[in-house]
């Protein structure tokens, strides 16, 4: 929403996967305990490292990019929750009071 366009345009859920993958790396073992695990996880997956969210969506702050990093989180375990992330710093320096 804040570049008002997709951040992952993907056109088949292969493509969505990867256009994921691109951005946040792809996930293995280190920074998602069991992903190889999952019955769709593909070891043969393109092995993509993570680039700099600041790149990806300059217009972010520092919050903001805190942020969206805790809402992408691949691993679900470690991924912000919706509660937590409605008290985010980012939406006080906003404005937004929940």
């Amino acid at each position: 929403m804040v570049n008002q366009r997709p951040l992952f345009p993907g056109d088949s859920e292969i493509d969505e996967l990867f256009k994921i993958f691109r951005i946040m790396g792809t996930p293995h073992e280190d920074t998602w305990p069991g992903v190889t695990s999952l019955p769709d996880f593909k070891s043969t997956f393109p092995k993509w490292p993570s680039k700099d969210l600041a790149n990806v969506v300059p217009t972010l702050d520092s919050a903001g990019l805190d942020l969206l990093r805790k809402l992408l989180c691949l691993d679900p375990v470690k991924r912000i929750t919706a509660r937590t992330a409605i008290e985010h710093e980012y939406f006080k320096e906003i404005g937004y009071v929940p």
